[in-house]
């Protein structure tokens, strides 16, 4: 436990020097809010993926094939399946007319300016919608956080939730969109390289892929569901809805907000490559954690709910 602790408080104070140093870089307001229009191709690409999947990638994706088997990955085929159409048809083209459009540098301006409208009545509309849905969205992180701190480390809930708020907070006041942006960079890349080593560590402990067959053969003897098929478990409406999950890469802020900052429209080609590729070896590692986590447990009948929360998280 200390040494997880000490893991912990030199993650956050990474996350809190990033955005101090990212304070360096802010000069105006157009660093502040768009870092400029300077982010590289890697840059971009990570912290869009990043800011995207972070606890749902890390803890939602894997909980759900987990629970309810290979069916569950129709939502991680339709992501990576928008993303890539997002990047391919939305990102040059926002780069271009967001600086055409009177130098946009967000969402709600751009579509004032895009569509020449003299009232603030689009601009309003824009930024009431981001409010208000954002408000969920944020919190279903802050809730991630909270989730973490109790399963790990034994903590209120409370408290996690507090904490990973306030240094979130922290880094974005003082070092503003470029303070994000490379913290998400950060947190991809420990992202990236978790889910690879989790599964291969796993496959270790299990004994193997027979051994990974072996046991989710066993648990599907059990409850009867059959969890190694894309067709079985759901319905065809079930799964068109979970993939239709990648529509809603085409209006989320967060992430567009990427596509307005890279270098130029250019560039967008570079980090779709990088993105795409960093976003399916990352589901592909959740969905294969999830897989061998159900072997695993199976040879492990005994362990906690509490063991099995904290060896998940």
């Amino acid at each position: 436990m200390t040494w997880q602790l000490l893991a912990m408080a030199l993650y956050m104070a990474g996350m809190l020097y990033i955005g101090y140093r990212a304070t360096k870089q802010v000069k105006d307001l157009d660093d502040y809010m768009l870092g400029g229009r300077r982010l590289s191709p890697a840059v971009a690409a990570l912290s869009a993926g990043a800011s995207d999947m972070s606890g749902w990638l890390m803890m939602g994706l894997p909980g759900a094939l987990y629970a309810a088997g290979l069916f569950q990955a129709w939502i991680a085929i339709g992501l990576t399946i928008g993303a890539w159409l997002n990047w391919l048809l939305v990102a040059p083209r926002l780069r271009s007319y967001t600086e055409i459009a009177r130098n946009s540098i967000t969402i709600p301006s751009f579509f004032q300016n895009r569509f020449r409208h003299d009232s603030r009545v689009m601009r309003i509309a824009a930024g009431a919608i981001i409010l208000v849905f954002f408000t969920f969205y944020v919190s279903s992180g802050m809730v991630a956080g909270g989730k973490f701190m109790e399963s790990t480390f034994n903590q209120p809930y409370l408290l996690g939730m507090l904490l990973v708020s306030g240094v979130v907070i922290i880094y974005t006041l003082f070092g503003g969109f470029l303070g994000a942006s490379y913290t998400d960079v950060a947190q991809g890349i420990l992202m990236f390289v978790a889910l690879l080593v989790v599964p291969v560590m796993g496959l270790i402990a299990v004994g193997g892929f027979d051994a990974v067959a072996e046991g989710i053969r066993a648990v599907e003897a059990v409850d009867g569901k059959e969890r190694l098929s894309l067709a079985a478990g759901g319905t065809l409406i079930g799964g068109i809805s979970a993939a239709a999950w990648g529509l809603g890469y085409f209006g989320q802020p967060h992430i567009i907000v990427r596509f307005m900052a890279i270098r130029s429209a250019r560039e967008t080609k570079v980090a779709r490559r990088i993105g795409i590729s960093w976003m399916a070896l990352g589901l592909l590692g959740a969905c294969a954690t999830a897989l061998i986590g159900i072997a695993y447990f199976n040879q492990h009948p005994t362990s906690s709910s509490r063991r099995i929360r904290s060896r998940c998280s």
